[in-house]
């Protein structure tokens, strides 16, 4: 992938291919449960992480009553630990029918994996029909009810994992739906989870709407710092972007030699020859832009990187 890709918006999607600007689907989950309005206690983190005008915008907009009906559980469990036990066993079973049917007693419970589960099932069209809506209202009641979850809790990378997921349906939204394309509400959403649960995806998406100026204003300094806490978990599409900025002096100053550091931890952790093939050609791309000095500091700080991980 050429620079200019990069500089013109089209960068590579959350499944490593080039795409159109918003295509960042597969990242995360929904928003707020349409029934209800977001949770006080999640209006205040929220104000408190984005401001009083993002918390406010979080809790503006009407929430129409679901459209999907939920899955009907036509057994009854003793438990809700009994439910998702269940659930995990037909689900590897091969029962994706039955584990639909199990999973969603633990669900109407609040049970978060359970929620969490449905929620990708029915995103992927996983052993259920694919039904990005439904999938939306599972990821919303986990966001709604979870908010506060501590970002030490077991729970937390569920709970995340489900404001990314409503932050990429609000990018373009979904079809026949009252879920709208939301730029805005995408930024929050992200925002959210890569403040308060610091969630490496999270980061690296909103550091690409700033990139792109998609629901922000376009601020590449902006980019440039979430793409390095992003970087810094061993995130490697965010390694990759935050070596190209650094090799071409986007928003940070040049720094030739640590570009190509990022951009060779991006490429060794590269796992998909075609998923992956636009870092490889990054790589290449500032590789044969450096000269001796460049690549020798680059190896050094590698080293460096390695070593102070270990």
């Amino acid at each position: 992938m050429s620079a200019r890709l990069i500089e013109t918006g089209r960068l590579p999607g959350r499944d490593g291919t080039e795409g159109a600007a918003y295509g960042l689907r597969g990242a995360g989950l929904g928003t707020a449960n349409p029934s209800k309005r977001m949770p006080s206690f999640l209006a205040v983190i929220v104000t408190a992480v984005l401001g009083a005008g993002a918390a406010l915008a979080l809790d503006a907009a009407p929430r129409p009553q679901p459209l999907t009906p939920a899955l009907t559980p036509v057994i009854k469990y003793g438990s809700v630990r009994e439910a998702l036990q269940t659930g995990m066993r037909d689900y590897n079973a091969g029962d994706k029918r039955g584990a639909a049917q199990a999973l969603e007693y633990a669900a109407g419970q609040g049970h978060t994996l359970a929620l969490w589960k449905l929620g990708r099932m029915y995103a992927d069209g996983d052993g259920v029909q694919h039904d990005d809506l439904r999938a939306f209202e599972y990821f919303s009641k986990l966001a709604d009810r979870y908010a506060d979850e501590s970002p030490d809790s077991p729970n937390a990378s569920v709970v995340s994992s489900a404001f990314v997921a409503l932050g990429t349906y609000f990018l373009d939204g979904i079809k026949d739906s009252y879920v709208a394309s939301n730029p805005g509400r995408a930024v929050e959403m992200f925002s959210y989870a890569a403040s308060y649960f610091s969630d490496p995806n999270a980061q690296y998406n909103l550091a690409r709407l700033y990139l792109e100026g998609t629901g922000v204003q376009k601020d590449s300094r902006q980019a440039a710092r979430w793409f390095n806490l992003a970087a810094e978990k061993g995130h490697h599409a965010s390694q990759a972007l935050l070596g190209h900025l650094l090799m071409n002096g986007q928003g940070v100053p040049r720094q030739r030699a640590k570009g190509l550091m990022w951009l060779t931890l991006a490429r060794e952790a590269s796992v998909d020859a075609s998923k992956d093939q636009w870092i490889v050609s990054l790589y290449d791309q500032a590789f044969a832009a450096s000269d001796d000095s460049d690549r020798k500091l680059a190896l050094a700080l590698l080293e460096q990187y390695i070593q102070a991980r270990r």
